[in-house]
């Protein structure tokens, strides 16, 4: 069932991270970093390890899927900050810089974009030399200011540029939340050196959804089951899908995405099987 596996691999990848982590001198990073990446539905592990199984390297997607959830941490912990979004609560919990401060914060999250090209490059991992320099150079692009940091620019410039469009807020998402999603999708067929463009497709396309029940959720849900602020792009005047596209075509919108995500998936029969059933839960989802 999907979701015990969305549990197993999360917890695979928090567990490698702590292992990675062996205590250093006493300052709070470390408890900081841990404190971090706990918590979250571990979709992106999923993604990375469900693809490799589908290519049959499952044995050896362990430290990339740990890899990606410390880069979604780290992007977590800098969005959450008084400079960025200014909030209080990330999944269910204090946020990193009002537990400790903004000065741990901002190092937290610097130290976990670190790990993360530390795990996705050990070469204990028995993943191939060339393999392990493309997923670190496709992680760079995804992670930097051609994917996720790209958005998060975009997203800032936003709150005093004119309103976006349908097609801005497109290109603003596919980077800020998309762009890890797909690299997640896509790290299977890096490890087995096999070709990319259905899961790259899927993974495109689940983003974009994932982005939609997003905007979904902090329109209709509350901050106690979400586990975060909602409500605050309305309060702020943002463009999100739901502002385009009313409720109900934002999810009509999303479900057309998890359609296009488990059609890119055909080629692989019944062995996607899992993957389809992620997709469909990234809309159905209550946080």
């Amino acid at each position: 069932m999907f979701t015990n596996q969305l549990a197993l691999d999360a917890s695979a990848a928090i567990r490698l991270i702590e292992t990675a982590l062996a205590p250093g001198a006493d300052v709070p990073l470390r408890d900081a970093m841990l404190y971090a990446v706990q918590g979250g539905k571990g979709l992106r592990a999923f993604l990375v390890r469900e693809g490799a199984r589908l290519h049959g390297v499952g044995d050896l997607a362990g430290h990339a899927a740990a890899a990606i959830e410390a880069v979604h941490a780290y992007s977590l912990v800098h969005d959450d900050l008084p400079a960025m979004d200014d909030d209080d609560l990330r999944r269910g919990q204090p946020t990193v810089h009002r537990k400790w401060d903004e000065a741990t914060a901002i190092l937290t999250g610097d130290a976990l974009q670190s790990l993360a090209f530390e795990l996705v490059c050990e070469p204990g991992s028995g993943v191939s030399d060339a393999a392990r320099a493309n997923l670190a150079l496709t992680l760079a692009q995804a992670a930097g200011a051609r994917g996720m940091v790209l958005g998060q620019a975009l997203d800032i410039a936003a709150e005093t540029g004119p309103p976006l469009d349908l097609d801005a807020i497109t290109t603003l998402q596919a980077g800020k939340t998309g762009a890890l999603i797909t690299w997640s999708a896509c790290a299977g067929p890096r490890i087995a050196g096999d070709d990319i463009s259905a899961l790259r497709a899927y993974g495109d396309a689940l983003g974009l959804a994932f982005q939609i029940a997003d905007d979904v959720l902090d329109a209709t849900g509350d901050a106690a089951t979400v586990g975060k602020a909602v409500g605050k792009d309305a309060d702020a005047g943002k463009a999100t899908f739901v502002s385009l596209l009313g409720l109900d075509g934002a999810r009509a919108r999303a479900h057309d995405l998890v359609e296009n995500a488990c059609d890119a998936l055909t080629d692989y029969g019944s062995s996607a099987d899992t993957l389809k059933e992620a997709a469909r839960f990234v809309i159905a989802r209550d946080k």
